[in-house]
């Protein structure tokens, strides 16, 4: 069945009743909201102790924006931050990407929701719990770590705000990217998607965090401002810039998903093509209660490639897979080279069973026996010329099979 060339959704959409709907929506906010708690948890607290004067390889440190000291930024410093935010995002996104799909950020929300991947209704209630994760992780390490939390993002020093909006977008759009490419589609590398996507984090932050703070979040910002009720009055370029580069990068995704990119390579692993609504499962097996469908309300599901482009038709087989690089037909093909590989080994045993049989014949000689090759002549000794015995004869018909 052809995809339907105005059908942009990387989704099959799925329908059952209200309530399992009303569960699925409370469970992704859930495992957002602690997923978000902790990304922020470790990555601001990893961000603060880089920024604490006693721990600068150097030393130096110059006036902080709240007069308390702090560190003048070095390299070393950075890479400590950057390696915090993309360890700490993979780490999270790999838990919890099974429950909510581990975005841990409103932009990336967005982004999710343009190219059709979360309703906006999901969205909605996965960017409101973010920011509520983000306030809660922050608000955690400013209890558990003494004096003013150092963790806010701010433009550095001649960096003007367009260009600060800007870095902000560009370095998004490349997050953004790879979460599209590597995680929004089923593939055999899906359930390794959270160490390329914060690999890119990583790099992201590499290049912006001296710059801009190197935000890319929304929620990474606000959290740190509420819970020191500062801001700057630029704060704004914080939601815009990576509202921005979401969108561009979405859009890019959406375009290259319209010019079916996956025939350049023709590397369609998984056999999955999205569909049409009109398409869709009429109703999907809950073990609830069965749904009219005139009752019926679409069923998100969440998490990185399986959760998003997941078929009804195809769970069963997701059901039976034994890994996560249980491909269902490679599973069949190496059933089948296995059965072929036993089959190939009892018949050579068999063949040397046989050519050990023909091969050697057994003359019982009385108290002793003798084996002899098996030759043309009769069982009666030809070299010796005299007949056997009775009972050897016997036993030797008895045993003698050629």
């Amino acid at each position: 069945m052809g995809k339907h060339q105005l059908n942009w959704h990387i989704r099959k959409p799925q329908y059952g009743s209200r309530r399992l709907a009303a569960k699925n929506h409370f469970v992704a906010a859930l495992g957002e909201y602690v997923g978000t708690t902790l990304f922020m948890l470790f990555a601001l607290g990893a961000t603060n102790i880089a920024n604490i004067p006693s721990t600068s390889v150097t030393g130096a440190t110059t006036s902080g924006q709240d007069g308390s000291a702090a560190q003048t930024l070095n390299t070393s410093n950075l890479l400590y931050i950057s390696f915090a935010f993309g360890i700490s995002l993979t780490v999270t996104a790999w838990c919890f990407f099974r429950v909510s799909g581990g975005l841990f950020n409103p932009s990336i929300t967005l982004g999710m929701l343009l190219v059709g991947a979360l309703s906006p209704v999901r969205a909605a209630i996965l960017a409101v719990v973010q920011i509520l994760g983000a306030i809660t992780g922050a608000a955690i390490i400013q209890a558990l770590t003494p004096g003013t939390l150092n963790v806010r993002t701010t433009l550095t020093p001649g960096m003007s705000i367009a260009r600060g909006l800007f870095m902000e977008a560009a370095m998004t759009a490349l997050l953004m990217l790879a979460i599209l490419l590597l995680a929004a589609e089923k593939s055999r590398a899906t359930f390794m998607a959270p160490l390329p996507i914060g690999l890119a984090l990583f790099v992201a932050e590499l290049a912006s965090v001296y710059w801009t703070g190197g935000s890319l979040n929304p929620a990474r910002s606000f959290g740190p401002d509420v819970v020191l009720t500062t801001f700057e009055h630029y704060s704004w370029i914080y939601w815009l810039g990576p509202a921005l580069g979401s969108t561009v990068a979405a859009l890019f995704y959406r375009l290259i998903k319209y010019l079916e990119y996956e025939t350049v390579q023709n590397n369609d692993e998984e056999g999955v093509q999205a569909m049409a609504p009109k398409e869709a499962d009429p109703k999907i097996e809950t073990g609830e209660e069965t749904v009219q469908p005139k009752d019926a309300v679409p069923i998100e599901v969440t998490g990185f490639g399986g959760g998003l482009l997941q078929s009804q038709d195809a769970q069963p087989e997701a059901m039976a897979r034994a890994g996560p690089l249980a491909d269902p037909r490679d599973l069949s093909d190496k059933m089948d080279r296995l059965e072929n590989m036993v089959s190939s080994i009892l018949a050579q045993l068999n063949a040397a069973q046989q050519d050990r049989l023909s091969g050697d014949t057994i003359i019982h000689t009385g108290a002793t026996e003798k084996v002899q090759p098996n030759t043309p002549s009769s069982p009666a000794s030809a070299s010796s010329g005299h007949p056997l015995p009775a009972n050897t004869l016997a036993d030797h018909r008895a045993y003698h099979r050629v």
